[in-house]
């Protein structure tokens, strides 16, 4: 196992969710994670991606959920305007053990890898595509029924847990949904997770939906 640094700067972003082995571009612009991106290509460019639980006090720092992904900065672009433009990488999930008050502007977090060391595993999965061929249906006709576009010839190319990840995360279910996911055991419990989630969707919930 790597030796992952178990203090970490956490990004608490709403609507969003990284899954290990996928890769996401990010658009920064505020101050307080300009200078979290400056701090993390300094030191070792890790950042953490986790959910805050939404707080009705909007001058309430948020809780943030327990489970978040440690994502590594792979491409890094600064814009006229100073936004950076980065591009994330997934590599293990965590869970937060407590927060650290520091003088950062932005949030720190101690977090532990255990429960998901199989993450960064390379063995292959007791799984194959055959296997998802009615997932892949039923979530190839929700896609597209809500609009949105999926290469599926694209995704057969990439590794199996690479793809299963990167629907879980590309998918058009909720955010507790999406959260259920990122914290599954493992790819197995993750495919099986997404079956039971697709079976409370009515195909017809979005026969008014205008593709464009």
């Amino acid at each position: 196992m790597k030796n992952f640094p178990n203090i970490i700067p956490v990004f608490p972003l709403s609507n969003f969710i990284i899954f290990p082995r996928t890769t996401v571009p990010l658009n920064i612009f505020e101050p307080r994670y300009i200078e979290m991106i400056n701090d993390s290509m300094k030191l070792n460019k890790l950042i953490g991606m986790i959910q805050p639980i939404s707080l009705n006090n909007q001058y309430k720092k948020p809780k943030l959920h327990q489970v978040g992904c440690l994502g590594k900065i792979t491409s890094f672009t600064e814009t006229d305007d100073g936004r950076y433009l980065i591009e994330l990488k997934g590599i293990i999930r965590f869970k937060v053990i407590n927060e650290i008050q520091t003088e950062k502007k932005y949030r720190i977090v101690n977090v532990d890898y255990t429960k998901y060391i199989n993450d960064i595993d390379n063995e292959n999965q007791d799984l194959k595509f055959s296997d998802l061929k009615l997932i892949f249906k039923d979530l190839k006709s929700l896609f597209e029924k809500k609009g949105y576009i999926i290469n599926w010839k694209a995704l057969e190319k990439q590794s199996l847990d690479e793809t299963i990840n990167a629907l879980a995360m590309a998918s058009p279910f909720s955010l507790e949904e999406k959260q259920v996911l990122l914290e599954t055991k493992d790819l197995t419990v993750r495919k099986n997770k997404i079956a039971e989630i697709l079976t409370t969707y009515s195909h017809d919930i979005y026969e008014n939906k205008t593709l464009q």
